[in-house]
C-alpha cells in the first residue's frame, strides 16, 4: 500500500479518528428519565481523555506543544505505570474502575472465561455489550449511582450495562464520528441546562497506537499522529472554554509502543499440544487454558526446559508485580499457564509487525503511558513522579465528591497532593 504523506496522515487522523476494531453505529444513545440531583448541579466537571498508546516520552519526542503546555498549567506524571498486561481493554477498564485488570474481569484483549466456556474479544460486539463480562463499579456507574450524570464519547466498557447502568449520554465506538463533530458533542452535553448535564465525560482517542502498530514508534506517521492528537485535545479545550464552566481535564494513555525483534518472531514452543490447550492469546503473551488440568503440570515443566527468550509461569507463581496470579483471579480468567516472552521477542508463527505493547510496563519502559491534568481543581506546574493507573479512580471520584462503594486497589492519598 502506497505510504501516507505526513500532511495527508495527519488530515486524515484529523477528521476520521482513526482506525479501529469494528465499525458501529453513530447514533447517540440516551437514557431520557434522568436528571442530576440538586447537590450535583452544584459539583464541577470532569472530562477524563485518552489517546491510546501515547507513550510517555511522546509529547517531548514529537514536540506536542499544546499538550506541553497544558501539562506546565497543571500537573504531569514523569510517566503513568500501566497494569500487566500493557494492552488496551484491560488498563482502560482499570483506569475506569481502580482495580487491577484480574480484579475487574478483562484480563486481555482476548481471553477466555472458563466458567462461562466463552471467549470475550474486543471485537466482539456482542460480548463488548454484554454488561456480564465486567466486574467492577466504572466511574460513570458510580457517578449514575449517586445521582451525577455521565457521558461516554467512548470508553472500554461504556456501551454495556454495567451493573445494569450506562451512561445517561454514550454512543457505541465508531471511527466514522469526525473529530469536530465530537467535539461539538461534548460542547452540546456542556451546554445542556443544569438538570440534564453531564458533570463526567469520557473522551477516546485510537491514535497514536494504530500508527505506532504499523509503522513503529519511532516513524514519521506515529510523529504525525501525536501531532494529530496535540491538535485535537487544543480544539477541544478551546471548544470548552467557551462554555465558561469550571472543567478539569485529564489526558491519558493505556499503554505506550515499542518496537520488537520482527527477524527472530518465537514459534509456539513443541511442548504445547493444542489439542490439550484453549489458547486465546499470544503475542506478549500466550496463555494457556487445560482442556484437562491432570496435563498442567507436565506440560509447565517441559516448557520450563524449553524456554528461550520467554518464561513460563503457572498462575500459581507469577510475579507479584504483575497482580496477575491465582490469588488475583477473581473470574477465572487467567489461564494455568502464562507464557510471557522477554522484549523485543514476541511469539509469532510469521514476522510480526513493527510495533507493540503487552509487555511487563515495570521492566520495558517503552509500556509507560501519559498522565497530565490541568484545571480549577488541579495545581500549576508541577511534576510528580510515576505512578500506577489505579489511583486515576479514587481521584476522579474525589473530584466528583462521590463516594466509592466498593473496595478498589486504587489508593485516594497517593494522588490527594496534585489537588489545591
Amino acid at each position: 500500500m502506497k505510504r501516507l504523506n505526513l500532511k495527508s496522515f495527519l488530515t486524515l487522523i484529523l477528521l476520521s479518528g482513526g482506525i479501529a476494531y469494528g465499525q458501529q453505529d453513530t447514533i447517540e444513545h440516551v437514557i431520557a428519565d434522568r436528571v442530576n440531583s440538586v447537590a450535583a448541579q452544584q459539583k464541577p466537571y470532569v472530562i477524563l481523555i485518552s489517546a491510546d498508546g501515547f507513550r510517555a516520552d511522546y509529547a517531548e519526542k514529537y514536540h506536542a506543544d499544546n499538550l506541553i503546555r497544558l501539562g506546565q498549567q497543571g500537573v504531569r506524571a514523569t510517566a503513568m505505570l500501566p497494569s500487566f498486561p500493557s494492552v488496551t481493554f484491560p488498563n482502560h477498564y482499570t483506569i475506569a474502575t481502580g482495580l487491577y485488570p484480574s480484579h475487574h474481569g478483562l484480563v486481555n484483549n482476548t481471553f477466555y472465561d472458563s466458567l462461562k466456556n466463552a471467549t470475550y474479544s474486543m471485537g466482539d460486539k456482542a460480548k463488548v455489550r454484554d454488561g456480564s463480562w465486567y466486574g467492577g463499579v466504572p466511574l460513570w456507574v458510580l457517578a449514575e449511582q449517586q445521582q451525577t450524570l455521565s457521558a461516554s464519547m467512548f470508553w472500554v466498557g461504556s456501551e454495556a450495562a454495567v451493573n445494569g447502568i450506562r451512561p445517561t449520554y454514550y454512543y457505541n465506538f465508531n471511527d466514522k464520528i469526525s473529530i469536530d463533530k465530537r467535539i461539538n458533542i461534548v460542547k452540546n452535553w456542556l451546554s445542556l441546562p443544569e438538570e440534564k448535564r453531564p458533570h463526567l465525560i469520557t473522551f477516546y482517542l485510537s491514535e497514536p497506537d494504530h500508527a505506532g502498530h504499523r509503522y513503529g514508534p519511532d516513524a514519521p506517521e506515529t510523529a504525525a499522529a501525536v501531532k494529530s492528537v496535540d491538535s485535537i485535545i487544543n480544539l477541544l479545550t478551546i471548544a470548552v472554554k467557551e462554555t465558561g464552566l469550571p472543567v478539569n481535564f485529564l489526558f491519558v494513555s493505556d499503554h505506550g509502543m515499542t518496537s520488537v525483534d520482527r527477524d527472530h518472531p518465537i514459534p509456539m514452543p513443541s511442548a504445547i499440544d493444542t489439542s490439550k490447550f484453549i489458547i486465546p492469546s499470544s503475542g506478549t503473551m500466550m496463555v494457556l487454558h487445560a482442556k484437562n488440568k491432570a496435563d498442567i503440570l507436565y506440560v509447565y515443566n517441559q516448557l520450563k526446559q524449553q524456554e528461550n527468550h520467554f518464561k513460563v509461569y503457572l498462575k500459581s507463581n507469577t510475579p507479584a508485580s504483575f497482580h496477575y496470579g491465582e490469588a488475583d483471579d477473581r473470574l477465572n480468567r487467567i489461564g494455568d499457564i502464562l507464557l510471557v516472552p522477554e522484549w523485543p521477542y514476541v511469539f509469532s508463527e510469521k514476522k510480526p509487525g513493527i510495533g507493540y505493547h503487552g509487555f511487563d510496563p515495570a521492566t520495558v519502559k517503552d509500556m509507560q503511558a501519559t498522565f497530565m491534568a490541568w484545571g480549577p481543581a488541579f495545581k500549576s506546574n508541577l511534576q510528580i513522579p510515576t505512578f500506577e493507573n489505579i489511583h486515576v479512580y479514587p481521584l476522579i471520584t474525589t473530584l466528583l465528591g462521590l463516594d466509592i462503594t466498593m473496595p478498589v486497589d486504587g489508593r485516594k492519598e497517593v494522588l490527594q497532593s496534585i489537588l489545591k
